[in-house]
C-alpha cells in the first residue's frame, strides 16, 4: 500500500475514495446476487435439455436397434445451418439459438423401411436438444467468470479499500489534530514570551524613569 500523506488535501481524497467504494459496492453485491440466481436459472435450463435428451434417446428404444442394419441415415439428413443471436443476461453477452435448418433427402419409400422418417425427426429433435445444451452450458460458464470477477471486486471493496481507507483517514486525522494541538502550544509559548518581553520593557522603562527623577 502506497505511504498517504498527512495533509487535508490528502485526507479529503481519502474520504471521496471512501464514499465512491460505499456507493459502488452495494450496486456490486446486487449483481452478484443477480449473477447467482441466473447462474441457478441456466443449470436448472441445462438440466431440463438434458433430460428432454434421455426422453427423446428413450423414445428410440422401439426402432434404434434397427440402425444396427447400417442404414446411411446421414445421407437422408443434413444440417444446412445454425443460427444464433446475441443475448445479454444480468450484463454479460451470450448466445441464444434462433434456427437450425435442416435438409432432408426424400428417401426412396420402397427401398426403405417405414420407421426411418420417425428416425430422422427424433435426430433432429436430439441435434436441436444438444446444441441448445451447450449454449447453456456455454451461458453457465461465462455467468461463472463474471461471478467470479465481481466477487472479487466485492471482497476488495469490504475487505481492502473501504477499510484502508477508514484507516488513513483515522491516522491523517490524528495526525493533524496533533499537529493542531502543537500550533496551539507552541502560539500560547509564544504569545507568553511576547508577554513576558513586554512586561520586562515595561519593567525597565519603569525603572529608567525613577532614576531618572533621583
Amino acid at each position: 500500500m502506497p505511504k498517504v500523506k498527512n495533509t487535508k488535501t490528502e485526507l479529503k481524497a481519502q474520504r471521496d475514495a471512501l464514499a465512491r467504494y460505499r456507493r459502488y459496492l452495494p450496486t456490486l453485491q446486487l449483481k452478484k446476487q443477480q449473477l447467482q440466481m441466473e447462474i441457478r436459472g441456466v443449470e436448472a435450463r441445462t438440466e431440463a435439455k438434458r433430460l428432454e435428451e434421455e426422453q427423446a434417446r428413450a423414445g428410440l428404444a422401439g426402432w434404434v436397434k434397427l440402425y444396427s442394419d447400417d442404414v446411411p441415415y446421414l445421407d437422408f439428413l443434413s444440417v444446412e445451418s445454425v443460427t444464433v443471436e446475441p443475448g445479454n443476461i444480468a450484463g454479460v453477452a451470450v448466445r441464444n439459438l434462433q434456427d437450425i435448418s435442416f435438409k432432408r433427402t426424400p428417401p426412396d419409400l420402397w427401398a426403405t423401411s417405414a420407421w426411418l422418417d420417425e428416425g430422422l425427426a427424433t435426430l433432429e429433435k436430439l441435434f436441436r436438444l444438444r446444441v441448445e445444451r451447450r449454449l447453456l452450458e456455454e451461458q453457465r460458464r461465462l455467468l461463472a467468470e463474471e461471478l467470479r470477477t465481481t466477487s472479487q471486486r466485492v471482497n476488495l471493496f469490504e475487505k481492502v479499500k473501504i477499510p484502508e481507507c477508514r484507516e488513513n483517514i483515522r491516522v491523517i486525522n490524528i495526525f493533524i489534530g496533533d499537529e493542531n494541538t502543537s500550533a496551539v502550544v507552541r502560539s500560547k509559548i509564544a504569545k507568553g514570551k511576547a508577554v513576558a518581553k513586554a512586561a520586562a520593557r515595561e519593567a525597565e522603562a519603569a525603572a529608567a524613569a525613577e532614576g531618572a527623577g533621583a
